[in-house]
């Protein structure tokens, strides 16, 4: 299995289009210590030839530009990438979908929740389904990820369900019952190959006793690293919204990822999803040291994650 980081990111990017913060301006500037990323998703291959995506986010045209191993080979028009696998149907998830509108064969695998709100909305009927194939995946059961042509990739990928919220725009009410949303809502990605095993997870609100038993043993896990603190964005005054509200756990703090994971065997332990705000995207931050202390990388784009 081949897998590389396409966004590291969260929605908005980094630097952030609005953002005149001291990280936004040093990146802007060309500072190396604050190295810029488009907004979060993976690429994997099992051949090293043709591509699945996780997550297509509004930057995936700039993405595939930037990757040579996902530029067309073949033709007047072709493309490496085979499907993309949605975690969700936040914006900076699904809006790339309509960068691949131009009648190039791929497949969707989602949720059928988030299959519906592609469904619902009418823009996404750009992607033609005469070309691109929507394929629910049910919650908890390995499928094939396989190629266009119909033939096997070699990469198994499973959907489960995490702690998360619906999508902003899809936000009927306040209260946590409304926001947790039904199972499908919020997911993460298990891919195996080889008896090698990646898990990708840009968007969890809380650890679970479930949830650890499935991290434990795997080769390399991608995991939500929105913020440091729970309370940034209201602290640096850019929201009024703590990380739990928006579905993300902290990165510090008690009950924080790197307080969670402490006693999870994992192979290597990389953030993403890393929001602009966030202090761990500046390589010679105080919060950057102390992740590599507790053993965790920082994605980075074009950044190699082969389990």
């Amino acid at each position: 299995m081949k897998a590389v980081v396409l966004g590291a990111a969260a929605g908005g990017g980094f630097p952030q289009w609005n953002s005149n913060a001291e990280a936004c301006r040093r990146a802007r500037a060309g500072d190396v210590k604050a190295s810029p990323r488009t907004q979060a998703s993976l690429a994997l291959s099992g051949d090293g030839e043709r591509w699945f995506l996780i997550n297509a986010s509004p930057d995936l045209r700039q993405q595939i530009e930037a990757r040579p191993f996902l530029h067309p080979r073949r033709g007047l028009r072709s493309s490496p990438i085979e499907g993309v696998l949605l975690t969700g149907a936040d914006v900076d998830a699904i809006a790339g979908l309509l960068h691949l509108r131009e009648r190039q064969a791929l497949t969707i695998y989602a949720s059928a929740q988030v299959l519906d709100v592609l469904k619902a909305n009418p823009i996404f009927g750009v992607l033609a389904e005469s070309c691109v194939r929507r394929q629910a995946v049910p919650l908890g059961l390995p499928v094939e990820l396989r190629h266009v042509d119909g033939s096997g990739s070699g990469l198994d990928a499973e959907l489960f369900e995490v702690p998360g919220k619906v999508a902003l725009y899809l936000e009927a009410g306040d209260t946590p019952g409304e926001l947790a949303g039904r199972p499908g809502d919020t997911v993460g990605v298990e891919v195996r190959a080889g008896g090698r095993r990646l898990l990708y997870i840009p968007g969890c609100a809380r650890m679970t006793d479930g949830l650890k038993q499935r991290l434990a043993g795997a080769s390399v896990v991608l995991f939500d690293g929105t913020l440091w603190q729970d309370d940034e964005m209201i602290r640096l005054g850019l929201g009024p919204k703590t990380g739990r509200r928006m579905g993300h756990m902290s990165v510090s703090g008690p009950g924080g990822t790197i307080d969670a994971f402490r006693d999870v065997p994992v192979g290597r332990k990389i953030l993403v999803h890393i929001n602009n705000s966030n202090p761990i995207l500046l390589d010679d931050s105080i919060e950057r040291r102390k992740l590599k202390e507790e053993g965790w990388e920082v994605a980075y784009d074009g950044m190699e994650v082969n389990p």
